[in-house]
């Protein structure tokens, strides 16, 4: 079982340095049909296009995962960054996330790359953890609000004063439009989360209120995903709304 998985993932030249946080608990999974028809139907967008997983990892997966868990339905989006060089050529970004994945799930033993989606600087957007892009995978991402969330890892690093990529942001907020908008979750509202641990900022089992898209710094102790990226987020939000057709 995943106990611990990634903050801020690593640079090229630093594999060692893994900020680590707790999966939350799991339940049963749930269909797409059955998060649309609990929403009630409501604002809903267009999934953007998703590089399966299968085109990064490119050989057979070595590493032996857990079962994978579902939640109910994804009542947030926490966003991350990976914590890694930026002056990347965007057709490397496969060779990068399978690198990524190797500290994890070969390294450090982890069951998957802890990610939902990870998202590079030309706007492309891959698939991280297994288990079905259009379903609540529970992932290995935000240290105690693993459960009902996803996880969005913008490749790179975006402390203060970095510029974040138009194109990286636009693809960002399709990815949270959609998902969100099969639970019927406006992207601007507020989520009420409960802790599964006291890792976070939260203590366990107590209820923790996080606006729908939010940082990963806003539920646990880090700088991810940046100062730089998190001043984004108030555009983020807009855009998505927009994306499923809001006012």
């Amino acid at each position: 079982m995943l106990r611990k998985v990634l903050c801020c993932l690593p640079g090229a030249l630093a594999l060692g340095l893994l900020v680590l946080c707790a999966v939350g608990a799991d339940r049963p999974g749930t269909t797409q049909a059955r998060a649309r028809a609990a929403s009630g139907g409501g604002h809903t967008s267009a999934a953007p296009r998703i590089v399966p997983r299968g085109q990064w990892l490119a050989q057979a997966d070595t590493y032996q995962r857990d079962p994978v868990r579902y939640g109910d339905r994804v009542e947030a989006v926490f966003i991350h960054h990976t914590d890694s060089p930026n002056g990347y050529d965007c057709a490397d970004t496969p060779r990068i996330i399978r690198y990524l994945y190797a500290g994890q799930a070969g390294g450090k033993a982890w069951d998957d790359i802890g990610y939902n989606f990870l998202v590079d600087r030309c706007g492309t957007v891959y698939e991280g953890r297994a288990g079905g892009v259009d379903r609540p995978v529970v992932g290995a991402h935000t240290q105690g609000f693993n459960q009902n969330t996803a996880g969005i890892a913008a490749i790179g690093t975006f402390t203060e004063g970095t510029p974040v990529p138009r194109a990286m942001t636009d693809a960002i907020a399709a990815v949270a439009a959609w998902k969100l908008g099969l639970s019927g979750t406006d992207p601007r509202s507020t989520a009420h989360l409960v802790s599964s641990n006291s890792h976070s900022r939260f203590p366990a089992g107590s209820t923790a209120d996080f606006l729908a898209v939010s940082g990963h710094r806003d539920g646990y102790e880090t700088f991810c995903p940046g100062l730089a990226l998190m001043a984004e987020l108030p555009a983020i939000r807009e855009r998505a709304a927009r994306l499923q057709g809001r006012s």
